[in-house]
């Protein structure tokens, strides 16, 4: 039987350790939990909030209703033809073990998105993305359901309307929907994307000619460790800005005035510009506020030295907001879910 309690601390089970309370709180092992949990929501008429790895949410107030904690794992082949293989992640299952699995077994597709932190389930949700590579790019289906009606719901790489970090998960269909599993369609003949970052120069630094997909997966975990905090260690949800995306006119006007502005191609013929050097170069590299600060290492990142609130998180993201608008006119917004 589901265990379900009440007026409960979350902070515990976000990354940034930063947390309010919840009036109901559940952690899900299983199918037969999630049905318990719908049935107890419709009950009691209480709206459910699905929690992942949390690594990549803030609370920033009390939150009403039941919270689901997802904890439920498994990965499995599913099909497997003389080219592609689709491999099935249950969505409380942590992507890096996901990831280490398809490389495992020589499924080609997902090692740049190697030690992203959260969970499968998360994963589409945010169309997550790291070195030139995208979720969407290996996606083939996922199943859903309905956290009003209960019913089971399969949706294709149409259905989700992925962008950049973004899908109909955080906006038409926000809050409606527990993604249930993930399918991935991998290729099992290796097609590297060395393009992005400083994967090339890891790979040549430590002699390596004949590359294999071990070696991607280790260079990017090296490459992340080397410039991004654990949150085990320094509380933090990864990347809280996303990278705006610009006009090359508008990129063309920054450029003369900012000759040195880097940066990379985004969609629609857009430019787009790494959120990080906007933010060092507005003066918040490594800058303190109480207990929270932009990473010195990566201006990206925000942490907590301990004890933040979700105010004091606050205040500091509209700072840097503030800052980047005035200095470059660029709007920059939370790649961070923000309840």
């Amino acid at each position: 039987m589901l265990k379900i309690e009440t007026n409960h601390s979350l902070g515990q089970y976000t990354t940034i350790k930063v947390g309010t309370i919840a009036d109901y709180f559940a952690v899900l092992k299983s199918k037969a939990d999630l049905l318990e949990a719908l049935a107890f929501s419709k009950k009691n008429k209480q709206p459910i909030t699905v929690l992942g790895g949390g690594s990549n949410i803030l609370f920033s107030q009390r939150i009403k209703g039941l919270v689901l904690k997802n904890e439920i794992k498994g990965i499995k082949i599913i099909e497997k033809n003389k080219t592609r293989v689709l491999v099935e992640g249950l969505s409380g299952e942590s992507w890096s073990k996901f990831v280490a699995f398809t490389a495992d077994h020589k499924f080609y597709g997902l090692e740049n998105l190697f030690l992203i932190y959260g969970t499968v389930g998360a994963a589409p949700v945010q169309n997550i993305g790291a070195y030139g590579v995208e979720f969407k790019d290996s996606f083939h289906h996922l199943l859903a359901f309905d956290l009003k009606t209960g019913q089971e719901k399969i949706f294709s790489s149409a259905d989700c309307h992925f962008g950049y970090r973004d899908s109909v998960f955080k906006n038409k269909f926000k809050g409606r929907y527990f993604i249930y599993s993930v399918v991935m369609s991998l290729a099992l003949k290796p097609n590297f994307q060395l393009g992005y970052g400083s994967i090339k120069e890891k790979l040549a630094e430590k002699g390596i000619k004949k590359i294999k997909i071990r070696d991607i997966v280790n260079v990017i975990a090296e490459i992340r460790n080397g410039k991004l905090p654990n949150p085990q260690s320094l509380p933090n949800s990864g990347s809280f800005f996303k990278n705006p995306e610009i006009s090359k006119l508008k990129f063309k006007k920054l450029q003369q005035k900012y000759s040195e502005i880097p940066s990379f191609p985004g969609q629609a013929n857009k430019v787009k510009i790494p959120a990080g050097w906007l933010i060092e170069q507005s003066g918040f590299k490594g800058k303190k506020f109480g207990p929270v600060r932009m990473y010195e290492k990566q201006a990206l990142i925000l942490v907590n030295e301990g004890g933040a609130s979700a105010k004091q998180v606050l205040s500091l993201v509209n700072k840097v907001k503030a800052a980047v608008k005035k200095k470059f006119d660029l709007d920059l917004s939370e790649e961070v879910n923000i309840i």
